[in-house]
């Protein structure tokens, strides 16, 4: 039996998906608005209420994770 023939199509898609993708760190420093401990009880997220709440005022605040805290931090990308 011989190998099956992918389409032009196949193949691209073949390729797309094989590629590793590195994430680009980000080129603008970062701002740590506040840090919540990873704990918090089930049910409540202080720190995406925090940021929310900076995102309600106009700050462009999000959530990332510190593993070597264990804390999540609301951050800010501020131009230097």
């Amino acid at each position: 039996m011989s190998a099956p023939t992918l389409s032009r199509a196949d193949h691209l898609a073949h390729e797309a998906g094989s590629y590793v993708r590195a994430i680009p760190a980000s080129k603008l420093p970062r701002k740590v608005l506040e840090s919540f401990p990873a704990g918090a009880p089930r049910g409540q997220w202080p720190a995406e209420s925090f940021a929310a709440e900076q995102r309600r005022q106009g700050v462009p605040a999000r959530v990332v994770m510190d593993l070597d805290s264990d804390s999540f931090l609301v951050i800010v990308e501020v131009a230097s």
